[in-house]
C-alpha cells in the first residue's frame, strides 16, 4: 500500500496526521536527509514537502529526486505566503513540459 509522507518544518501543527499521512516536522539542516529517507522509506507512494523547506535542498536535488524515484514529490505552497501559488504552477508547468517558463499575470 502506498503511503504519503509529508514534510514540514519542526514548528507546523499535525494537520496532515489527521488525514491519514505520516508527517515528518524536519528541523533546519536535516531537510535533505529526511527527504531521501522519506524517498527511499517502503510504500511511500506520495511525498509531500512543504515550500518552506525547498530551499535547504534547492531546486538541483528537487529535480534529480523527480528523475530517480517512481512516486510523486509534490511541493506544497506554504500558508499564508503571498504569490507561493504562482511558484507552486510555474513548477508543475516546468515539470510537465521540461523547462521553465515565465508565468504572467
Amino acid at each position: 500500500m502506498n503511503m504519503i509522507v509529508a514534510l514540514t518544518p519542526a514548528d507546523a501543527d499535525n494537520g496532515f496526521a489527521c488525514c491519514g499521512a505520516i508527517q515528518h516536522a524536519v528541523s533546519p539542516g536535516q531537510v535533505a536527509e529526511t527527504l531521501e529517507r522519506a524517498l527511499d522509506e517502503a510504500g511511500s507512494g506520495v511525498v509531500i514537502l512543504d515550500e518552506r523547506l525547498v530551499e535547504e535542498v534547492g531546486e538541483e536535488m528537487l529535480q534529480s529526486c523527480e528523475r530517480r524515484w517512481p512516486g510523486v514529490l509534490v511541493v506544497l505552497p506554504a500558508p499564508g505566503i503571498s504569490g507561493a501559488g504562482e511558484d507552486y504552477a510555474t513548477r508543475l508547468i516546468r515539470r510537465a513540459v521540461g523547462y521553465q517558463v515565465k508565468v504572467r499575470k
